[in-house]
């Protein structure tokens, strides 16, 4: 700023110095007065060049500096719907894992309460054979058919155990389904909140 108050001076003393080659007397007297007005003007016309380009230059360090904070605000931004994102991503994971686990379990479901229908079944069977024996046997209670019904009344107690401790494994996986879909339902809820806009 400085060099262009120097060269505006430069300038104003070349037009002047033709006109001090004039002869002397109160035309002399009058250029020495413009030129003290011009020189005059040309320091106010610095001074005032020089504050403008003071506040010029403020205003541009604090428009850098604004610039900056905002720069900052969007890279913390960015990192948080980065952060979102990755979090979004491994609840879809987990979500889709607990998924293939609950429809492992539901077949499992229907292999257990197959099987526990035919066992049963077999039960049932084993329970009509039990009673035509008794019918038998207490028409002659001979030693064969006592052994053979003793006998099929062990396989029958066994049988009753065996559906007893099926059906107890049927109830829990019941209950472990009803737990997973709750778990589904929370993740998928939380998976809805985040999808929403803020």
């Amino acid at each position: 700023m400085p060099m262009l108050v120097l060269c505006l001076l430069c300038a104003l003393a070349m037009v002047v110095q033709p006109a001090s080659a004039a002869p002397v007397g109160s035309l002399e007297l009058a250029q020495n007065e413009e030129l003290t007005l011009l020189f005059h003007g040309a320091l106010q016309l610095g001074q005032a060049l020089n504050s403008v380009y003071s506040a010029t230059e403020a205003r541009l360090m604090e428009a850098k500096h604004s610039l900056g904070l905002y720069g900052r605000a969007l890279g913390l931004l960015g990192q948080e719907v980065s952060r979102g994102r990755d979090a979004a991503q491994k609840l879809c994971t987990n979500l889709l894992e607990m998924q293939m686990e609950e429809d492992a379990l539901k077949q499992q479901a229907e292999a257990t309460a197959q099987a526990l229908g035919e066992v049963a079944q077999g039960q049932q069977v084993l329970q009509e054979s039990m009673q035509q024996l008794e019918v038998q046997l207490r028409g002659a209670w001979l030693g064969h058919a006592r052994q053979e019904f003793e006998s099929l009344k062990a396989h029958a107690d066994k049988q009753s155990h065996i559906v007893w401790a099926l059906t107890g494994h049927v109830q829990r996986q019941r209950q472990e389904m009803v737990a997973q879909e709750n778990r589904l339902r929370q993740i998928q809820e939380r998976l809805h909140t985040a999808a929403l806009p803020a």
